[in-house]
């Protein structure tokens, strides 16, 4: 692809915003029910341009339904949503991607034909079917497969393909529901550094994933969802560090397994969540250094043969658990 050409198509994938800070989305008592099942509760939020929300939950928390919603693809029972200012309507679906879990696809078309079909049903002119197909075929690493039909693709070469179908029209707002399941580590990697280039430029995403620990690198906030509601919400950090700050997790590593080390630790002053795996332990003990000097000190003294004594970095499969929710989907 010409650098003229590729120049051309990277300045497509900024969005066409307002000119003030004004938010993209904005879900206001979303409710949606199926019979007695009420699937999403009361849902608000707000997100403006390059932010990142990564939705996280057990089966069943109501993570893709809220998608669905917000995508126009579910009737709320309930509430609004509104895109760039006006309310969701037909008129507005042409701002927002979404990619679901199965992105639906054309077996009997190449990749270069769908993507160009894909185009023409947004109306964009030819040349720019050109270059975005092209420059897309590159980020979603498929430029050697262009002219192979779909129907020959492995199950991470359709997920690939499914985010370049959503990403080509230049949604304002792009929903992604589990769009790294099938991929090799290889290419979570480089989704990861393309989530992030989108969200550098100026893109609202919304993404649900079981990968906690990639969204710890690209996501700015966070939302905890069980039984339909948002259990908590804020940015990564928030999160992360937890309403608690005056306690903090600790690993212990031993040199061989200790019989009764669940009671030699049970002896520390302030010490909570003690969880033991043969020669480890997780526990929370307050958070100023010296509550962990006077607790390794102790241990030392009781005779255990301690290898490492150090804090849990903070991340979101540790708030993950801190939240009460044992089941990720």
């Amino acid at each position: 692809m010409p650098k003229g050409a590729l120049d051309s198509a990277i300045s497509t994938l900024k969005p066409v915003l307002p000119a003030t800070a004004s938010p993209v989305v904005t879900v206001q008592n979303l409710r949606v029910r199926f019979g007695p099942l009420l699937a999403v509760r009361d849902v608000s939020f707000s997100l403006t341009g390059g932010t990142l929300l990564g939705l996280i939950g057990p089966n069943g928390a109501g993570k893709t339904t809220l998608l669905r919603t917000i995508a126009g693809l579910q009737p709320p029972t309930r509430g609004t949503v509104e895109i760039l200012g006006e309310r969701l309507s037909p008129d507005s679906l042409h701002q927002i991607g979404f990619t679901p879990d199965v992105p639906p696809l054309y077996d009997e078309l190449t990749i270069r034909q769908f993507l160009q079909f894909v185009g023409k049903g947004y109306d964009l002119s030819a040349s720019d079917i050109r270059e975005r197909t092209d420059f897309w075929l590159e980020k979603i690493w498929l430029s050697d497969k262009a002219d192979q039909k779909i129907k020959g693709l492995s199950r991470g070469m359709k997920q690939r393909l499914g985010l370049a179908r959503t990403f080509l029209p230049n949604p304002a707002l792009i929903l992604l529901d589990e769009p790294a399941s099938g991929l090799d580590p290889a290419g979570r990697v480089q989704f990861r550094q393309l989530l992030a280039d989108l969200r550098d430029q100026g893109k609202t995403i919304i993404i649900s994933s079981h990968i906690l620990a990639d969204m710890d690198e690209y996501c700015t906030h966070i939302a905890i969802m069980t039984a339909g509601a948002v259990q908590q919400f804020g940015t990564v950090r928030q999160i992360t560090s937890g309403h608690d700050a005056a306690r903090r997790r600790y690993l212990i590593t031993l040199a061989h397994p200790v019989a009764d080390l669940a009671e030699q630790l049970a002896f520390l002053e302030n010490v909570s969540a003690i969880a033991i795996d043969r020669d480890r332990a997780t526990l929370e003990l307050g958070s100023a250094p010296d509550d962990a000097v006077a607790a390794l000190a102790r241990l030392v003294h009781r005779g255990l043969p301690i290898a490492s004594f150090a804090p849990v970095a903070a991340n979101l499969e540790e708030a993950y658990l801190r939240s009460g929710i044992r089941q990720v989907d």
